[in-house]
């Protein structure tokens, strides 16, 4: 992504969303009395990273923990969930939140999610003055973009293709090709946008 500044509080700590993402997947596995090749051959998910995972010697993918918690039978939240865990794992202030802008000036990107998550998804709240573009240069193959309009027109162009969406309305589109967020209307642009990286497998080409 195309910026030019970065605002972070630098006494955010960074966090483990799943320190007992190995026990839960051993405790489930064993469980289903199911040996690390029958997990294996259920997830398609490789023995060897089945073992670091529960061995917590890796820090697994989104899309290798819902391959897991599919064969296990169970969802994401369970597999993610920690006994003991407090109900609010952290309050970030206003001072705290990271602000990315764009190089124009007219782009302003403030980030909600946790940045040790970044590698599995991302989400931003996006706000554009009139004519304010936000380029960015393509993610990892497989990721989609997200983006639900607040306020205003926004036009996305993702590849060669563009599109267009208003207030409520939603485009998704390939992130890994070289893409542009512009405000096309005549007031500021407000949008959410989401970020989930390898969603689609390689090659794959989704429709707006």
């Amino acid at each position: 992504m195309s910026t030019r500044r970065i605002r972070k509080d630098s006494s955010s700590r960074d966090q483990d969303p799943t320190p007992a993402l190995g026990k839960t997947i051993q405790r489930l596995r064993k469980a289903y009395n199911m040996s690390l090749g029958d997990l294996s051959e259920q997830s398609g998910v490789a023995k060897s990273i089945i073992s670091q995972i529960e061995r917590n010697e890796t820090n697994p993918t989104l899309s290798t923990v819902y391959r897991l918690s599919r064969a296990l039978d169970t969802t994401i939240d369970e597999v993610l969930r920690s006994e003991g865990q407090p109900a609010f794992l952290e309050h970030q202030a206003k001072s705290g939140v990271p602000i990315l802008e764009s190089q124009d000036g007219l782009c302003r990107l403030a980030i909600a999610g946790p940045l040790n998550l970044v590698e599995m998804v991302q989400w931003y709240d996006f706000r554009a003055k009139p004519q304010g573009v936000l380029e960015s240069d393509p993610h990892p193959p497989g990721t989609v973009e997200h983006l639900y309009v607040l306020a205003g027109e926004i036009e996305v162009t993702a590849g060669e293709a563009s599109h267009r969406a208003k207030v409520g309305e939603t485009l998704r589109f390939r992130g890994d090709l070289p893409h542009r967020i512009v405000n096309a209307g005549t007031g500021e642009a407000h949008a959410m946008m989401v970020l989930v990286v390898r969603q689609l497998g390689a090659g794959h080409s989704g429709d707006v």
